[in-house]
């Protein structure tokens, strides 16, 4: 007994939803000048670590950690809000989660 022609008559197949990749590249949500803004802002921000990295002494050194700490801050903060808005990423969580983020 043949059991597949049964159950090919009244079964739907399985419809597979598409699958977004999150690092693929959109700019739909960070266009014109806010690109421009915040690119330029990534890239002040790796520069004041890199120049905080080359002082090789200071005598008070508790400024110089606190500008550490706030440009390393800011370049990764900067770093995943670009990585947020330019990939798919932005669509995956949903704009209330990326809000909340």
């Amino acid at each position: 007994m043949d059991g597949s022609s049964v159950y090919n008559a009244t079964t739907e197949p399985e419809v597979k939803t598409p699958r977004r990749l999150p690092l693929g590249c959109t700019l739909r949500r960070l266009r014109g000048w806010r690109l421009g803004v915040k690119v330029t802002q990534t890239i002040f921000s790796l520069v004041a670590v890199v120049c905080e990295e080359i002082v090789e002494e200071c005598f008070t050194c508790s400024g110089l950690y606190f500008f550490e700490f706030i440009s390393c801050s800011a370049f990764l903060l900067s770093l995943l809000i670009l990585y947020v808005y330019c990939t798919n990423l932005y669509e995956s969580l949903g704009e209330d989660k990326v809000k909340k983020l």
